[in-house]
């Protein structure tokens, strides 16, 4: 299971610039405006070989100032319930405000992990200012440019020295497949969970999860036996507003996490949302296995091959480059193909614990690449001389021995994962092509 930080703090103080600089990518759109950050980002940080999912929980800015800190105190709250640790950022530059004071003040009221990161200490002059946020009560100020990079490899080490330790009572779960069922709001997760389970409960268990916030449901009936990693039904509100947009977010992550495969609804009257993409890539970033479920299909018109056909090619298209996974059309309402959703999710699971024999993968393998070998670079050429399947990873990964690695670019990697594919069912599982010098 993994651990979750937030990053927390008023306007403008550099929270999306901090994000993108710990998970090294440019997901966040930064802005000198207050308030750009509209969607939640979330991303995977590693540091010294520990890994955690990371959330920027930026923008919730309106245009009332009466309405304004009531929105911040929901923002706040609402990473404290979820989150083991709490990045708070301020920015050095304009110092302690009244909105600093007000986060600082529930935070310190919260039994989480809380690190004081004073942004924005682009040169050593600010580093004068950073002592006025001992103020806060939040103890030591960590100094940070998030834009240069300064100070953000002691902040990490002091991140990952917080982070709580993975609760020891944690159900031996792992011989058994754990499906999360996951989706933007009204989709009709909780839906679905309910045609699965609503009949002859009593041979349904509730087992408390690994996690304080996700529950699995054992399901051992009609020669099944797996977990619903069950969060759906949490979000079940009259409006859906950014809070609650960002709770089903950290739900969504924590559901993830603990899984094996992963459900994803979408809801077949609305088509593909922003959303969506967002909680594919998180799926996709955690290695997860993947079915995709279109709900509701009884509510769409135009039911034709030709429609369906359009449709999945509108996902596979959305979701790109990653293709290879099922689609199934479904009505949670009027049950239709809800069993053929856990028949394929048990299918993908057994094509993520897959193994393909050395000796029948050096085979099949050589004889794509000499089809098609590794283009060359400068004159030299490219000589896969082995491949072989690593035992015991989380994910189907495959380890190609070359004598120029660094000479093998991404597009010639998705070639050898793509004759993989052609060669051995891996459908709705992710798998790692590495290239490593003989």
């Amino acid at each position: 299971m993994g651990q979750l930080v937030a990053i927390v703090g008023r306007p403008n103080v550099g929270k999306s610039t901090l994000f993108n600089r710990l998970t090294q990518t440019r997901t966040a759109i930064v802005d000198p405006t207050a308030g750009t950050t509209r969607d939640r980002q979330y991303g995977k940080v590693d540091w010294n070989g520990k890994e955690f999912s990371i959330v920027d929980t930026g923008g919730w800015v309106v245009n009332s100032e009466d309405v304004f800190e009531s929105e911040i105190n929901k923002q706040v709250g609402l990473a404290i319930e979820q989150a083991d640790e709490i990045l708070f950022v301020v920015d050095a530059m304009n110092g302690v405000t009244d909105l600093d004071d007000h986060v600082a003040e529930i935070l310190r009221k919260s039994k989480k992990p809380v690190i004081l990161v004073a942004n924005k200490v682009d040169s050593n002059d600010w580093l004068y200012n950073v002592a006025e946020f001992y103020s806060l009560g939040l103890g030591e100020p960590y100094p940070v440019s998030a834009v240069s990079g300064y100070g953000t490899g002691d902040l990490l080490d002091e991140v990952v020295k917080k982070l709580p330790e993975k609760e020891e009572e944690e159900e031996k779960l792992d011989d058994i497949p754990k499906f999360a069922i996951v989706g933007r709001p009204n989709a009709g997760k909780s839906s679905l969970i309910n045609a699965f389970i609503g009949e002859d409960r009593h041979i349904v268990t509730d087992i408390a999860g690994t996690t304080r916030d996700s529950i699995y449901t054992r399901y051992d009936k009609f020669g099944f036996d797996f977990y619903l990693v069950d969060t759906a039904g949490i979000r079940k509100k009259n409006k859906v507003n950014e809070d609650i947009e960002y709770y089903s977010v950290i739900r969504s992550i924590r559901a993830i996490e603990a899984s094996d495969v992963c459900i994803l609804m979408i809801d077949g009257t609305r088509g593909i949302e922003s959303q969506d993409s967002n909680i594919f890539s998180l799926i996709q970033k955690n290695k997860k296995g993947l079915v995709v479920c279109v709900n509701k299909w009884d509510l769409v018109e135009d039911k034709s091959i030709t429609a369906i056909k359009h449709y999945e090619s509108a996902i596979r298209e959305r979701f790109a480059p990653f293709t290879d996974f099922p689609i199934i059309f479904t009505s949670a309402l009027t049950k239709q193909r809800i069993f053929k959703v856990l028949e394929t999710a048990v299918k993908v699971y057994e094509n993520r614990k897959r193994t393909v024999p050395t000796s029948q993968l050096n085979t099949v393998m050589h004889e794509a690449i000499e089809a098609y070998p590794p283009p060359a670079n400068k004159g030299k050429y490219v000589k896969i001389k082995y491949i072989t399947m690593l035992k015991g990873a989380p994910v189907p990964t495959f380890i190609f021995f070359c004598n120029l690695p660094q000479w093998v670019k991404e597009p010639y990697r998705r070639y050898l994962e793509n004759k993989i594919r052609e060669n051995w069912d891996f459908n709705g599982t992710p798998i790692n092509v590495y290239m490593r010098e003989k």
